[in-house]
């Protein structure tokens, strides 16, 4: 039986890469990659650590982190139509790890503290900048989306990964930032970041009560970000249920859950068939969304 090294890869999603056509109790047969298309240090980062530490123990294998900033998650293609990579078609879901709210965060220094503050500001002086992790991240979409409801201008300051966005924002150089939780936590429990807003309509139970959505300041803007496991089209459906078998029991794990939340993720796992639905659902809105704000990615 022909053997190849697996590859996991991980973005605003995980992609998972098992290559041969093995047997799912045969898999996996050499170490498995975790390809984070991110910096080190951001929420998937954290998440693909974190699961792969777990994973590496239940499968007898060693996971081996490799991260490659750049791929924003490929989350959003329609705003990439030269992309030759299609996620929707080259990508099978497998099952989904964590989910969270964004939050919408300022350098302590910025003279607003909240929503409406912040939306003075910006009324009284267009083009404030925020800074996401990436162009075409979810985490873009969701500025360009809270800016159409507020109905401010801000100008979009692409960094290259979360930890370089928060370090951005705790020494000033760029005044806003929409971030996942985990890559500020720490900024914030030191007091040199400070919570504008959560970016889901819910406030998840792990938030603290002092930090309000957007919606109940009259926003509707409810973008959540989560990272999932995903594997190359073509992968044998045993191997897909294995994985996603083993990632549920690994969520189950108290010390992987403690972890996580520990870090600023909530671990929430939904298995591949929800799994494809949600991310059908999420598209169509996010594509509507990206219609309606008139984003575009300057070539």
């Amino acid at each position: 039986m022909r053997r190849a090294m697996a590859r996991l890869l991980l973005g605003m999603v995980m992609l998972a890469t098992p290559l041969s056509p093995v047997l799912a109790e045969d898999y996996p047969a050499r170490p498995i990659r975790f390809i984070v298309p991110f910096l080190a240090g951001g929420g998937v980062d954290v998440a693909a650590r974190i699961l792969g530490q777990k994973l590496s123990a239940t499968l007898h294998q060693q996971i081996v982190i490799e991260n490659r900033p750049g791929g924003g998650g490929v989350t959003r293609p329609s705003l990439m139509p030269q992309m030759t990579f299609d996620p929707h078609k080259d990508l099978v879901p497998v099952a989904m790890v964590s989910s969270n709210p964004m939050l919408v965060v300022a350098g302590t220094n910025a003279p607003y503290s909240n929503v409406k503050e912040l939306i003075a500001a910006a009324q009284a002086q267009p083009g404030i900048g925020y800074a996401t992790p990436g162009t075409a991240t979810l985490n873009h979409v969701t500025g360009e989306w809270m800016a159409a409801e507020a109905k401010i201008k801000l100008m979009h300051v692409p960094y290259r990964g979360g930890g370089a966005v928060a370090n951005g924002i705790a020494a000033g150089d760029v005044p806003l930032g929409v971030v996942s939780p985990p890559v500020v936590q720490s900024l914030i429990d030191a007091g040199k970041v400070k919570v504008i807003a959560l970016t889901s309509k819910e406030r998840p139970a792990s938030a603290p009560v002092t930090w309000p959505t957007l919606a109940e300041n009259g926003l509707d803007v409810d973008a959540v970000f989560w990272v999932g496991l995903f594997a190359p089209a073509g992968t044998p459906e045993a191997i897909i249920s294995r994985l996603d078998r083993e990632t549920a029991f690994a969520l189950q794990d108290e010390r992987v859950r403690k972890s996580m939340v520990d870090s600023g993720l909530d671990p929430t796992y939904i298995g591949q068939a929800a799994f494809v639905l949600r991310i059908r659902d999420e598209a169509a809105r996010y594509d509507r969304i990206i219609m309606q704000t008139g984003i575009r990615i300057e070539r």
